[in-house]
């Protein structure tokens, strides 16, 4: 990869996202009101001796889980338009190289995932008192790294799609099954043996026990740091992936 190169391509791509504004509102307003949500749902509901609410155990999972979906989608989308438009196409036919295009996206998404678990975790926590044992700053960290690993499976998956809507159909794919089997609903111990080991080889389970690992230890733990790997190289694997299957066009 060309760092300067990569820092152009990052640059250009957050422009664009900062100018459309229906993004930023996605990114910026839909959580705090998910949180809000959340939160009057669960606001009744007494702790168990100790033991965290159940709105302290939900929004801090949630708080990693929101850049999660919303970068998938707007990457898939936005990377599907830039091949039916031909701009991946006149892109490629300049030294750009298909690493830095995709790492780009990495950089740039994550770095909007940063900014959207700030704003999000400013709310939980200042207005609604989320209640960890860790800092607000690893919950941050670990919330953008599940947006680089949402960036790298956004772009993975829209190779395979031709249109926006066939783009959205990945969501219930790669989405859902992370959601219902990251240990959320159900402890991941507690499952069925055949559901724990599908649970195993999805990164966003290991994503979930790294802030659970946060919500109940006030220092980073050896677990935490294993979990945050793992995400780490499977966010890696997947931008590998989209680079070996990226197209110019779309068929």
């Amino acid at each position: 990869m060309n760092p300067g190169i990569l820092a152009v391509t990052t640059g250009r791509i957050l422009r664009q996202l900062r100018h459309d504004r229906r993004t930023v509102a996605l990114l910026l307003v839909v959580p705090a009101l998910l949180l809000t949500l959340v939160y009057y749902m669960y606001a009744d509901q007494p702790a168990p001796p100790g033991q965290p609410s159940a709105f302290d155990r939900i929004a801090l999972i949630m708080l990693g889980f929101f850049p999660f979906i919303v970068m998938f989608l707007v990457t898939s989308i936005a990377m599907l338009r830039e091949r039916t438009t031909g701009t991946l196409e006149r892109l490629l036919t300049t030294p750009l190289a298909k690493a830095d295009l995709l790492f780009g996206y990495g950089i740039a998404f994550g770095l909007a995932g940063a900014v959207q678990a700030t704003v999000a975790s400013a709310v939980a926590y200042w207005l609604f008192d989320l209640d960890t044992a860790g800092g607000s700053g690893l919950v941050i960290m670990i919330a953008a790294l599940n947006a680089v690993l949402a960036v790298a499976l956004g772009l993975f998956c829209s190779a395979f799609a031709r249109t926006e809507f066939q783009a959205v159909q990945f969501m219930p794919v790669v989405v859902a099954p992370q959601l219902l089997l990251c240990g959320l609903f159900v402890p991941r111990g507690e499952m069925a043996g055949w559901l724990q080991a599908v649970s195993d080889v999805l990164p966003l389970s290991y994503a979930v026990e790294a802030l659970q690992e946060v919500g109940a230890n006030a220092e980073p733990t050896g677990t935490m740091w294993r979990d945050v790997a793992v995400v780490g190289g499977a966010a890696v694997l997947a931008l590998v992936l989209a680079a070996a299957t990226l197209r110019r066009r779309s068929g």
